[in-house]
């Protein structure tokens, strides 16, 4: 091959690699750049009165005299609608105006999305339900309520070739005729003056407990439920692995026994997560009996072993790539083996052990099937570390999952499932992040 051709090879390859790097960066953009826009939403957006009268009756946050304040400024805004539903309420019960019982049922309709939009009238019983004492909590749901009581859902069959179309049709057009007319009107102009909206930073979305399934509060028993589960899994994995590392690396011949193992390590590293999920429930729990039902104990002792493979692979290769020159200058000055390894092997190998590490980190937060049969739980409180050796947890990915398709109310808790994924992101990143640091740290004091 002449010089000239292998420049445009080079080139190619080059221009190749770019294109390669542009097309994965551009593609975590596009997957991460909703997560991100709407994560952030859960901690960062504009509340309502009911969202502080809230925090302070259920956490104790705020200052109660301005609270007090809102309320009563609020509840002066209030008041003309609750004098109009009451009023027509009372004209539809004694049937004065004519065809009155057309309006009924949606009546009805309107009284109830009132009361989720603004919360229960004033001289109405508490609520049985934590989801019906509070109005909505948050500007963006307060508007998609308000819409849901401005318009009707019709569909329109006029065009025969197509299929029904879904339209909107303002309610008010159906109680032109009634006194009750202008509600709708003074519920939209003044949706401001009753619900007081302003921005707020809730860090404490990271913190606070759930209520009444995550229709309020926040997620610090699944984030601690995670970070138990990591620190179990790692607890357990990472000596086993480090020390099967060396023993494969500096200690075994190779023979069919050795080679048994190897495959057996590969072969681990491509079973199904669920598989492991199976196993976890099947021996741990049913069998050794670690726990007498779902535990922490029991998922991590299953995670442990589904990123063993990691583990080991990722210190195996940093122990080989150690130069040989500092096994063969230890052992000359009267080092054994084993203190070779230990003094000299290890520390040059650390930042190549600690990214599989991390890496096993972030699978092991991710992870979901695993922790399914073996570990996790729906609602839960935060658990103190004696409890994990006998108590499930709630977990970010179950949560998550779980939130998204079995919650009875999916689409008023969008919020809560984009801030579960973007916490669950952004761990993961922390974890890499802090890898990336502490290998840089130790490869430059192995520099000198």
């Amino acid at each position: 091959m002449n010089l000239q051709n292998r420049r445009i090879l080079d080139k190619s390859f080059t221009g190749l690699g770019f294109f390669s790097i542009f097309l994965l960066s551009a593609s975590l953009i596009i997957v991460l750049a909703p997560i991100f826009v709407q994560g952030i939403g859960a901690f960062i957006f504009k509340d309502t009165l009911e969202f502080r009268r809230l925090n302070f009756e259920q956490f104790g946050r705020g200052d109660k005299e301005a609270l007090e304040k809102e309320i009563k400024q609020a509840e002066a805004a209030r008041a003309p609608i609750y004098k109009m539903i009451a009023d027509f309420e009372k004209i539809l019960d004694e049937g004065e105006m004519p065809g009155s019982h057309k309006y009924i049922q949606d009546f009805e309709e309107v009284k109830r999305l009132t009361a989720e939009l603004l919360g229960p009238a004033p001289g109405q019983s508490e609520p049985v339900m934590m989801r019906d004492r509070y109005g909505k909590t948050r500007w963006v749901k307060a508007n998609e309520s308000l819409n849901h009581i401005l318009f009707m859902e019709k569909w329109d069959y006029s065009n025969t070739d197509a299929m029904g179309e879904k339209v909107l049709v303002p309610r008010v057009e159906e109680y032109k005729s009634t006194p009750f007319a202008p509600f709708f009107s003074y519920l939209e102009k003044n949706l401001e003056a009753m619900m007081l909206p302003r921005w707020t930073f809730y860090i404490q979305f990271l913190t606070d407990l759930s209520l009444d399934s995550h229709i309020f509060g926040g997620i610090g028993a699944e984030l601690l439920g995670t970070l138990y589960l990591i620190l179990g899994t790692m607890l357990f994995a990472i000596p086993i692995g480090i020390i099967a590392a060396i023993y494969l690396a500096e200690f075994s011949r190779e023979g069919k026994i050795v080679s048994f193992l190897r495959v057996c390590i590969s072969t681990l590293a491509g079973v199904p997560s669920i598989v492991f999920g199976l196993f976890g429930l099947a021996f741990f729990i049913n069998t050794i009996k670690v726990s007498n039902s779902k535990s922490v104990l029991a998922g991590s002792l299953t995670l442990a072993i589904l990123v063993l493979p990691t583990i080991i692979r990722a210190a195996e290769e940093a122990i080989k790539s150690v130069p040989r020159t500092y096994k063969e200058a230890a052992l000359s000055l009267g080092a054994g083996k084993l203190k070779t390894v230990l003094t000299v092997i290890l520390p040059a190998a650390l930042p190549g052990i600690i990214t599989g590490i991390v890496i096993s980190m972030g699978r092991a937060a991710g992870e979901t099937a695993p922790i399914i049969f073996t570990a996790a739980v729906s609602v839960g409180k935060p658990l103190n570390l004696l409890e994990t050796l006998t108590q499930p947890t709630p977990a970010l990915s179950w949560n998550i999952y779980n939130l998204v398709t079995e919650h009875e109310a999916v689409d008023q808790i969008r919020h809560v499932q984009f801030g579960m994924v973007f916490t669950l992101v952004m761990l993961v990143l922390l974890l890499n992040l802090g890898a990336i640091l502490m290998r840089a740290r130790i490869s430059k004091k192995l520099r000198g």
